[in-house]
């Protein structure tokens, strides 16, 4: 997340002294984030786990995790303890990546060759691994609740992929496939977003009712996010990305749009379940003419409304918290996490 898309996408004023001055603080807090991530994933005497273990910091990212943590900070006294917050969910997440990757047997991440592509699965595994003992240290200095929420939230994280893993069609006991879908994001997505809220405003001594709303906002735009997430894997091009397009499709992976699309009555749909209906799609010429059925649906257009509905309810929340510059940022980010998909 660069400092022109901080200024002028997220619903800061450049004007607003206010607004200015808490943009130059997230810059350089997303700066001291960036280097404390560098610092706590050094493995003194072992370059190569060093190199690995940083892969996927080096190669970047949107950062939206710290970017909750430092902004819900904002609404307490802003301690810096807030920085170690914002390493917690971001090492979190990369962790993830890392096994996401390996289970999708993903060749790129970020504009970079994935770790499993370059070391293999069993390395990739355990380089997560090794990122999630890191913040797990980086979270006991944090204190009860810090590992109270990474326990929590870890959980839920591997609950997701599990869903995800099974499938809609054969979770129907419990959901429905929509239900099914949404519960996958929740957990899967939305529930390290939450975190990042809520933790950065316990450390800095929020208010407990602005910490719960932020937890809540944050479940609210993460899925929000995913959603547009799901849209740009079959709207965007594998530049735009930063990983191969159609993803989800490769993997047999149901997805919102997708789940819309199939609801449709006519050939398209038909041939769209003949397609999909089996599981992964690893054939490429398959997966361009699901991709192409896939964008001429309604399903698209279906999914982004419901990631808006997320959205403002969202930004709702975020107008219910104090008058500070933050909440401006977070009613902006309401706004920016649906526009990248359309």
């Amino acid at each position: 997340m660069n400092t022109t898309t901080i200024v002028t996408e997220l619903g800061l004023d450049p004007a607003d002294e206010r607004h200015a001055e808490f943009a130059a603080g997230l810059r350089t807090g997303l700066s001291q984030v960036e280097e404390r991530l560098q610092e706590v994933l050094r493995s003194p005497g072992y370059p190569d786990l060093t190199e690995a273990a940083t892969h996927l910091v080096r190669a970047g990212g949107k950062r939206l995790r710290p970017l909750m943590a430092l902004a819900g900070a904002a609404f307490g006294d802003g301690r810096d303890d807030a920085i170690s917050a914002a390493v917690l969910v971001e090492l979190v997440h990369v962790a993830t990546l890392y096994h996401d990757d390996v289970m999708d047997e993903a060749p790129m991440r970020h504009r970079v060759k994935s770790a499993n592509s370059l070391w293999g699965n069993k390395k990739a595994v355990l380089i997560g691994d090794y990122v999630l003992a890191c913040a797990a240290r980086v979270g006991a200095g944090l204190g009860d609740y810090a590992l109270r929420q990474q326990a929590e939230t870890f959980g839920r994280l591997v609950r997701g992929q599990f869903l995800e893993t099974t499938g809609p069609f054969e979770d129907c006991g419990r959901h429905a496939p929509h239900e099914h879908h949404l519960q996958v994001m929740a957990d899967k997505s939305a529930s390290l977003i939450a975190m990042a809220g809520r933790l950065g405003a316990q450390v800095a001594g929020a208010h407990e009712r602005i910490v719960e709303t932020l937890g809540q906002y944050g479940e609210l735009i993460g899925v929000a996010f995913q959603i547009s997430d799901d849209v740009l894997d079959i709207s965007a091009s594998t530049a735009d990305l930063g990983k191969s397009a159609g993803t989800d499709l490769r993997e047999g992976i149901v997805t919102l749009p997708m789940l819309h699309a199939l609801d449709d009555h006519g050939p398209d749909a038909a041939r769209l379940r003949e397609i999909v209906g089996h599981g992964p799609v690893p054939d490429p010429g398959l997966r361009r003419e699901a991709l192409d059925l896939l964008r001429e649906s309604a399903g698209v257009e279906r999914a982004l409304a419901e990631a808006h509905g997320y959205a403002a309810k969202a930004r709702d929340l975020a107008l219910g918290l104090p008058d500070r510059p933050a909440r401006a940022l977070l009613v902006g980010l309401s706004a920016f996490v649906v526009d990248r998909g359309e």
